[in-house]
Order: structure tokens, then C-alpha cells, then sequence
């Protein structure tokens, strides 16, 4: 399911726990990667293609990401899937992760792709969160660190990011 504006805010201030930045207290590692490991196989099935997943992410909020090849799409792009290790957070990205607007998202996503992703995240029970509003300043409790004293950590970071 989409979860936009307000909803997503209340949503993401209700899995953001101070004392557990990496994964919630209620983390069962091999639980959630049982469902990215659906994840990939339906989306492998749904564009008849074997996706790129990159499961080796450590240090991180981000659980894994997969990678639907562009030959495979409508859109003729790479889309990118990113699973948070809290709650059932997802985003899609075109290309990669921080490179395009939510309009410009849009123009580039096919419908066919679309439809074809968010039928699986949600037959999976996936909360799919929009990037855009996640490069935001993050001003939740958590004491999250920075790239470097230039860049304040986003709710991208605390999500779906290295830490």
C-alpha cells in the first residue's frame, strides 16, 4: 500500500525508536529476509527476468535492495527497490535511489511497471513510502550520525541508509 503525506509522517515517527537505530527491538532477521527473498522471486516472475539483490548490507536501517534490469521494464530504466529493516517500509526508485523528483518519478515510471510492482509490495503487506519527502531534514529523537559535519542525516538515513 502507498502511504502518502500525513500518514506516512504518523507512520514514520511510530517506527522510529531512539534506542535501536539499525532495526527495531522486534527485528527477526531470518523472518525478514524470508519476505525480501519473496520479494524477489515474485518480481523475478513478474518482469520474466532474474533481478539483481544485493542482500549484503550491513551498518544500515536498509535491509537490502533489489534491481529490476531496465531491458526487463516498460519505463527502459533500472527500477530499484530498497527494503527498510523497520516495519514493512519499501520505496521504488527509477534509476537509482536520490536521483529523481516525485513528479519526475512519475513521468519516468511506467504504468505497466507500476502496476506490476505495487501489486506485489502490497499482496506482501509492504508500506511503500515516496523518496522524496525522505531527503528531508530528519528531526525525530534518534541521534543519527551525518555523512560529515556538511550533511545532516535525512529520513532517508534513518530508514533506508547506512549508518
Amino acid at each position: 500500500m502507498r502511504v502518502e503525506g500525513d500518514q506516512m509522517w504518523i507512520l514514520l515517527r511510530s517506527l522510529d525508536d531512539p534506542d535501536h537505530l539499525e532495526w527495531p527491538a522486534d527485528y527477526d532477521h531470518a523472518a525478514k529476509r524470508r519476505l525480501f527473498d519473496d520479494l524477489v522471486d515474485r518480481l523475478d516472475a513478474e518482469f520474466s527476468c532474474r533481478c539483481e539483490a544485493d542482500r549484503h548490507v550491513e551498518d544500515a536501517s536498509l535491509h537490502a535492495r533489489l534491481d529490476i534490469p531496465a531491458a526487463a521494464t516498460d519505463s527502459g530504466e533500472r527500477l530499484v527497490i530498497s527494503v527498510s529493516n523497520f516495519g514493512r517500509l519499501a520505496t521504488v526508485s527509477v534509476t537509482n535511489p536520490g536521483v529523481w523528483s516525485e513528479a519526475e518519478f512519475e513521468e519516468l515510471l511506467a504504468p505497466g511497471d507500476a502496476s506490476r510492482i505495487y501489486t506485489v509490495l502490497d499482496a506482501l503487506g509492504f508500506h511503500v513510502v515516496p523518496e522524496e519527502p525522505l531527503w528531508s531534514d530528519y528531526d525525530g529523537p534518534s541521534a543519527l550520525p551525518g555523512i560529515d559535519a556538511r550533511y545532516r542525516p535525512t529520513w532517508w538515513t534513518r530508514f533506508f541508509d547506512y549508518l
